[in-house]
């Protein structure tokens, strides 16, 4: 084993290059600490969406008013998230992944709890309403910044070929909170404990007892790698393969300039908007068309993450199995891309036909792409970026995101008040991908790395 070790230090990415199994997998059990604490996120931010359309009965308020404030809540909970991916971006950077993880995750655990209490809260704005809006905020802010530091944490931590794969499995976790949401909900909502039924309000405080929980385990068992004691030589060579990087830092406006960051800030803006609309809107979407209530719509709700759990790996792995074939990153990259457009596309169809299965699985198909073509574009920050700055990159590119997931949720409030339908929201969703790929080519059609030491020295 030693031999092999110091193989591997001497001849650089040789050995891990034709067996990266023979190094050493630690760099896996940290994929799967992202894995958990992508699916608390989900979790978190999922509750909410799937109790919506029962609370105003919870609440006593009317439901017409609910219905523009549940769109508008979601509004203000996307301008506080591009907030917070922004910041949060720019603080796992300065502060490093170990602390400023944990700052992150104590945050959003602590604001999705607040829930609970919404109404009292609200009993100081004007009613229970408003209290859900102060809640929705502070959510946004803390939870802007799992995304950043999880793929800061991937490129810290894994070679290139690898670096999607490893994000399609981390992403994966937004699935399985979306899909363990619908399915635990109902039984939380009757868990009966010594007498004291949990309630909404109890859906709340679990989800704060799972963030806590994973804070405890970063922190036992996280390190940069060149730190941690369970990381052999070999898997270290494997993963700083590349040539070393200076360590000046980068200031935002520094980054600006160049096409990468705008090619990523495209994708993003084009296209995170529609996962978010399915993750918000899906259960109002069967309730509104096909009069679903939970139990009716959580196997929709099942289906459609489950299989989005595989498109998310399948997406990561298909680009890193192109390269092995000895395609070039662009190219594995940006076809990996074009074939999830491609299956978006019939999510169109979802709002005209009157088959609640026809639509689920439209909607399934469409969500399944998206997150392989989501492993993908976080992808992109890493292939044209310094690892010492991909926080960053992440952060911005994700604050425009959520501006388009603002944008997508006004314009579905105005489009359900004068329309009563879906229609036109499901046609940007079948379009904005490939028209996001063909801009994205025309601006990196190489995914030539961002020339970030001559623009910081300008």
């Amino acid at each position: 084993m030693s031999n092999t070790g110091n193989t591997a230090t001497k001849t650089g990415t040789t050995t891990s290059t034709h067996n990266p199994n023979s190094v050493g997998r630690y760099r896996w059990v940290i994929c799967a600490l992202l894995f958990w604490v992508t699916t608390a996120n989900y979790i978190d931010r999922g509750v909410f969406g799937n109790l919506a359309p029962e609370m105003p009965g919870r609440l006593h308020v009317p439901k017409a008013e609910w219905d523009v404030a549940y769109w508008n809540m979601q509004m203000v909970f996307s301008a506080a998230y591009a907030v917070s991916m922004l910041l949060m971006g720019r603080l796992m950077d300065v502060l490093g992944l170990r602390w400023g993880f944990v700052i992150a995750c104590a945050f959003w655990g602590l604001a999705s709890m607040s829930h609970a209490f919404a109404p009292e809260i609200g009993s100081l704005f004007g009613g229970a309403i408003s209290g859900f809006f102060v809640c929705r905020i502070l959510l946004g802010l803390g939870e802007g910044g799992n995304f950043p530091a999880a793929i800061k944490t991937t490129a810290e931590w894994f070679p290139k070929r690898e670096r999607a794969l490893a994000t399609g499995l981390f992403n994966s976790g937004s699935n399985v909170g979306g899909l363990l949401v619908p399915w635990a909900l109902p039984f939380v909502l009757a868990l009966n404990i010594g007498g004291f039924v949990l309630g909404w309000r109890g859906a709340f405080l679990i989800t704060a007892l799972i963030d806590l929980c994973w804070i405890i385990a970063w922190l036992l068992i996280y390190k940069k790698p060149e730190e941690h004691p369970r990381v052999s030589k070999a898997e270290l060579a494997l993963i700083q393969g590349e040539a070393a990087e200076p360590t000046v830092k980068i200031p935002w406006r520094k980054l600006l300039p160049h096409k990468q960051m705008w090619a990523f800030i495209v994708a993003k803006f084009m296209t995170d908007c529609f996962w978010w609309f399915y993750l918000f809107g899906s259960p109002d979407f069967f309730n509104k068309k096909f009069n679903l209530d939970p139990n009716g719509r959580k196997y929709m709700i099942a289906m459609i993450y489950v299989v989005a759990s595989v498109g998310s790996i399948a997406g990561g792995w298909l680009a890193g199995f192109f390269m092995k074939k000895g395609w070039s990153v662009n190219k594995a990259r940006k076809i990996t891309m074009l074939i999830c457009s491609a299956f978006v596309v019939p999510v169109v169809f979802s709002a005209i036909t009157e088959n609640k299965w026809v639509a689920a699985v439209l909607i399934t198909i469409a969500a399944s792409a998206h997150q392989a073509w989501s492993a993908n574009v976080f992808s992109l920050a890493g292939d044209m970026f310094p690892k010492r700055v991909v926080g960053s990159v992440t952060g911005l590119g994700g604050m425009v995101g959520a501006a388009g997931g603002i944008a997508l949720f006004y314009t579905t409030g105005k489009v359900l008040h004068q329309t009563g339908n879906y229609l036109p929201v499901f046609v940007m969703a079948s379009l904005a991908y490939v028209v996001s790929l063909l801009i994205v080519h025309v601006l990196v059609p190489k995914l030539d790395p961002a020339q970030v030491e001559e623009r910081a020295n300008e």
